[in-house]
């Protein structure tokens, strides 16, 4: 990392704040230091432009379209890894050996079971609750269930809690799954990878035997190495702000599901499918293009632009062709929602409007089709983004833990209420 240096000339002050280089991406201008020498503030509502951490984890180019895990491009390694050789990569660094991931997976599969009394912990919902609220509350409860991952100053205890998150997060959402449909929980399998054994315990009854299709286990895996992790994103972000508190890693989890649950964030591939239903066919496209276009109308098309991608997201490619082995292997030919979703694509990369304004299609635009197909109800669409998110969250926590330089978070703001005034007794005021 090289250094270099800015200058900020305000008033009479003469701000010098160090500039900082990364391995890849822009160079950052290190304010720290600049309340101390000029008694101001810096302001970015949204942090449209703040690096709030240094991670060697995640990096995305939004212009180019670029999304890499520890160096490797997502498309990689959706085509020729799995999800637990991911979850390796993010956690540890490198990709592993054929040994270090046949232990990795070994001991991932042998925490997949939860603590049984937790199974009756969700009878405190009521059966209309939304998973994603099963959700929050089963995960943050896991604290109360395993104590001897919790020093987060221990790590031994911090590796089992992250193997512990990765691996009882499936088991967590097909039970708040299987609770929301009135069903039997089913149990995991050691004998099934990591996707086919969530599927299992999703679909499985116990009246008849379950065929788990080895097409639609490599979606669901190829579904979470595409949202294992994303940078610095809202969920990420609070993951890290409450573990700098010195949160155990179950509840900082827990606070990222809760962020996640936002329909501006995790919920989008559920909006986007919404979307298509409200379209409905081809011909009504028109109507919902004009509408798009009317600033005047609050409608607007879901699962197009992204927040950091200003160019096709590398994740929405391999999406759609996920979409389409999904859909020719259950038989789905004539989908509606695919052949709008299709023509809106055809728009968007097209049409000078939504090229103009960088409106590409994104992974949310797809990912909604997919899940549909295969059998899960929108509800659970966000769940789903948690189990996959949730190895980002704890590499982000665990990177976040061990570096020397971490502070608590604290954001400062631009205060605009009333100025310092006297208290008036009751009787006094006018």
């Amino acid at each position: 990392m090289t250094e270099q240096s800015a200058k900020l000339n305000f008033g009479s002050t003469n701000a010098g704040l160090e500039m900082r280089s990364g391995t890849l991406g822009p160079d950052v201008i290190d304010v720290t230091s600049l309340y101390k020498q000029g008694g101001v503030f810096t302001y970015d509502p949204g942090f449209s432009s703040t690096a709030s951490c240094e991670s060697k984890i995640t990096y995305i180019d939004g212009d180019e379209g670029i999304l890499l895990h520890r160096g490797y491009p997502i498309d990689q390694l959706a085509e020729r890894g799995d999800y637990l050789e991911t979850c390796y990569l993010l956690l540890y660094g490198e990709l592993p050996t054929q040994r270090e991931k046949d232990d990795f997976v070994y001991r991932v599969t042998r925490h997949t079971m939860i603590h049984e009394q937790m199974s009756r912990f969700f009878t405190g919902f009521r059966r209309d609750a939304h998973p994603m609220a099963v959700m929050c509350g089963s995960v943050g409860a896991l604290s109360a269930f395993y104590h001897d991952s919790t020093d987060i100053a221990d790590p031994h205890q911090r590796m089992v809690a992250s193997l512990r998150m990765v691996a009882k997060m499936p088991t967590i959402a097909a039970m708040a799954y299987k609770y929301h449909i009135g069903q039997p929980f089913v149990y995991p399998r050691n004998d099934l990878s990591y996707a086919e054994n969530f599927l299992h315990m999703c679909f499985a009854v116990p009246c008849e035997p379950y065929r788990i299709n080895p097409v639609l286990a490599r979606a669901m895996d190829r579904i979470f190495i595409l949202h294992a992790d994303h940078e610095q994103n809202a969920s990420t972000s609070t993951v890290r702000l409450a573990g700098s508190s010195g949160a155990n890693p179950f509840a900082c989890v827990a606070a990222g599901i809760a962020c996640l649950w936002g329909p501006a964030h995790g919920g989008a591939n559920e909006a986007a499918l919404n979307m298509l239903m409200e379209i409905g066919s081809k011909d009504r496209i028109p109507e919902f293009i004009a509408r798009a276009k009317d600033k005047n109308d609050p409608f607007r098309l879901m699962g197009f632009g992204h927040r950091v991608y200003k160019n096709y997201d590398p994740r929405a490619k391999i999406m759609q062709q996920t979409c389409h082995e999904v859909l020719d292997e259950l038989g789905i030919k004539d989908d509606p929602l695919l052949e709008v979703a299709m023509e809106l694509e055809r728009i968007a990369l097209t049409d000078e409007y939504f090229i103009e304004k960088k409106l590409y299609p994104n992974v949310d635009f797809y990912s909604g089709i997919t899940l549909k197909a295969l059998g899960f109800p929108t509800t659970m669409f966000t769940v789903l983004f948690a189990v996959a998110r949730t190895v980002g969250w704890i590499a982000q926590w665990k990177e976040m833990i061990e570096d020397p330089h971490q502070r608590i978070g604290r954001p400062r703001q631009l205060y605009t209420g009333a100025p310092m005034r006297d208290y008036v007794s009751p009787e006094e005021r006018g």
